[in-house]
């Protein structure tokens, strides 16, 4: 996989953790640079995390289902994709503007589960996980990072569409992984 879908990837992975970063922005009231770099800390940490633990249990599993690991890559990205678009299209609940361990621990992992199923595809792919989780840890520290900014100065404005253009990008990856492997080798 190459760098610049390993980026699509971690800027399609990051668009939830950049929503509710909007969200927090939005409920916080004076952003401080803490409040920026604790959302960026806690979902760029486990975006990374979570495609590593999805790696390890895709490298365990993998020469149960080798044959169609394409067709799992392609569904796994497609209802994660689809998954996303539908939560774009939803109304967003009221957001609790804490920034305590508690609060964040369950916003970071129900914002990277998504991630656990890529790093699942990456193990099927022979991705080098080392540098796809470093670009998906430091792509959503930064999207996260400055969707406090933007919570703060645009509001809900954007993170529908963020969400969105997320799911796109990952159904478009998904539907590559599958066209190549079908017609063309990979």
């Amino acid at each position: 996989m190459s760098i610049a879908e390993l980026i699509l990837i971690g800027i399609s992975l990051s668009m939830d953790a950049f929503a509710v970063s909007i969200c927090k922005g939005l409920s916080v009231g004076k952003i401080k640079p803490r409040h920026m770099i604790t959302a960026g800390l806690w979902f760029g940490g486990f975006q990374a995390l979570m495609p590593f633990i999805g790696y390890l249990l895709g490298s365990t599993f993998e020469h149960y289902i080798t044959s169609i690991d394409h067709w799992v890559a392609f569904i796994l990205l497609g209802i994660i994709g689809f998954n996303m678009i539908k939560e774009s299209r939803e109304e967003e609940s009221e957001q609790d503007s804490s920034f305590g361990f508690k609060a964040m621990f369950i916003l970071a992992v129900a914002t990277s589960i998504d991630a656990l199923a890529v790093g699942i595809t990456f193990a099927f792919l022979k991705v080098d996980i080392l540098p796809a989780i470093t670009i998906i840890g430091i792509t959503t520290f930064l999207f996260s990072f400055a969707g406090i900014k933007i919570g703060s100065v645009f509001g809900d404005k954007y993170k529908s569409k963020a969400e969105f253009f997320g799911g796109a990008v990952l159904i478009a990856l998904g539907t590559k992984i599958l066209i190549e492997h079908l017609f063309f080798g990979g």
